[in-house]
């Protein structure tokens, strides 16, 4: 395979630890000066020794600040909060694993074992929304992690968050594989209808086995097509993106998902091809030879034909969606599926005018 950002088969990971997870090693990032690989010193015991697999740490977040800002041309939003730092799903292809090297961590198994939770977010955001002269836009939550991965069941900051904006009237769009989130349809359903929330729910695959080997802790197919139902029913303005579309491995699914999310009750529909940035792309290369070795090549190749000749170009306006011929097939593919199903092609315009900043207790009343 070559070496990738310090990728070498001696930093892989037994598969019995790594039971239930997407990569196949932990290697240390980019920034790091070492690189640290399991090694047998022969001390180790029989099989009935082995050591457990390995399980998911949350470990406390102390960011000062929750409203993360770009300025990308090609993304549809100026402001996001994410309320993890890693996300236990695994997803193999995850184009944020790179983002744990800058915390001196993993991209590999670290990123979806290593969780840092950000418990004041919901303290930190009211904060940051009464401050005087705050400009309302649409915030999104999922734009790097997961809001309702699993550890969202216990931790509840993505509930929390919900509140505050809910309480603030504020804009929110947010993008999930957790079938969690139909937990909060008391507060999706309200904003929804008034025009402040939309839900895009991010299908991979129908066969449930790929979806459990590329995206091993993320909500089956079938329990995210009853999230899309249930949000809908709620009066939730709600979509679906196929992302990521990988090529020779799920692109033949396309229209057979736009056709089961507009059945479910979704109203609109995006895409997004791979993305194998930095480390990413030994991760996921590393996957596919475990996983499918006799079409590894194939697969790889054909990214590479997406992404003109290149395995990744980050350019703003090429890096989501590729380009040349296989692009634009897959681009003509989608927009005949989503003309055929009556879907849109974007979300509606979500309201920015309800904004309020609510009283607190003690606060003086406005008598003008």
């Amino acid at each position: 395979m070559g070496d990738l950002f310090g990728m070498d088969d001696a930093a892989r990971v037994a598969p019995g630890l790594r039971r239930g997870r997407g990569a196949v090693s932990n290697r240390v990032g980019r920034y790091e000066r070492e690189t640290r690989a399991p090694v047998d010193d022969g001390w180790e015991g029989d099989e009935d020794d082995a050591p457990p697999p390995l399980r998911t740490r949350l470990i406390p977040d102390a960011s000062r600040s929750v409203i993360a800002r770009n300025a990308s041309p090609d993304l549809p939003f100026d402001r996001s909060i994410n309320p993890y730092r890693g996300c236990e799903h695994g997803c193999v292809y995850c184009f944020a694993r790179p983002t744990h090297a800058h915390l001196g961590m993993s991209p590999g198994l670290d990123f979806e074992t290593r969780i840092l939770v950000k418990r004041g977010a919901p303290r930190l955001l009211e904060g940051e929304l009464r401050r005087r002269g705050y400009a309302v836009a649409p915030i999104a939550m999922g734009a790097n992690t997961d809001p309702y991965q699993p550890a969202e069941r216990e931790e509840r900051v993505t509930r929390g968050i919900l509140e505050v904006l809910q309480a603030h009237r504020h804009p929110l769009s947010i993008v999930t594989k957790g079938a969690l989130v139909t937990r909060d349809l008391d507060i999706f359903g309200e904003m929804g209808r008034a025009g402040l929330a939309q839900v895009a729910v991010s299908l991979t695959s129908l066969d449930n086995r790929l979806s459990r080997s590329v995206e091993p802790r993320a909500a089956s197919p079938q329990a995210r097509l009853r999230a899309i139902a249930a949000l809908s029913r709620a009066g939730v303005p709600v979509g679906v993106m196929l992302a990521p579309v990988i090529p020779a491995v799920t692109d033949h699914e396309i229209e057979r998902l736009l056709e089961a999310a507009a059945r479910a009750g979704a109203k609109w529909a995006g895409w997004i091809g791979l993305r194998l940035p930095a480390e990413v792309e030994g991760i996921f290369r590393e996957w596919l030879e475990a996983e499918m070795p006799d079409r590894a090549a194939r697969v790889m190749g054909r990214v590479a034909e997406l992404h003109g000749g290149k395995v990744y170009d980050g350019a703003f306006g090429r890096r989501m969606t590729g380009q040349g011929v296989w692009s634009a097939l897959l681009r003509r593919r989608v927009e005949t599926a989503r003309k055929r199903l009556g879907l849109a092609s974007r979300p509606p315009e979500l309201r920015r005018d309800l904004f309020r900043v609510p009283p607190r207790p003690g606060d003086q009343l406005d008598l003008f």
